[in-house]
């Protein structure tokens, strides 16, 4: 899977919830992730997703979207209460 991200996203990102999109990337490895359609961020030229994977112990959120040619762009992430809940649910319902 080939990653891309801005990189100045990324310095924010980092700054604000402590995470790097090379880290972010870790949590596609999860073989038990959980991807999710994001209907209040998506439009009619960008479809965006979550993606729930654990890096080491913890639970990450992933935003992304889909691009051209099989890559993925990274728009945020970060460790968030919300996104380990949901991660743990949707595997006491496998």
């Amino acid at each position: 899977m080939r990653f891309v991200w801005d990189q100045r996203k990324e310095a924010t990102n980092l700054a604000k919830h402590g995470v790097s999109f090379t880290e972010a990337q870790q949590a596609f490895d999860d073989p038990h992730a959980v991807v999710a359609f994001d209907p209040q961020h998506s439009g009619p030229r960008e479809l965006r997703w979550w993606l729930l994977g654990k890096v080491g112990s913890r639970v990450m959120l992933v935003r992304y979207t889909h691009r051209p040619g099989g890559a993925v762009r990274i728009i945020g992430a970060g460790y968030w209460k919300i996104g380990k809940e949901l991660y743990e649910e949707a595997q006491r319902n496998v």
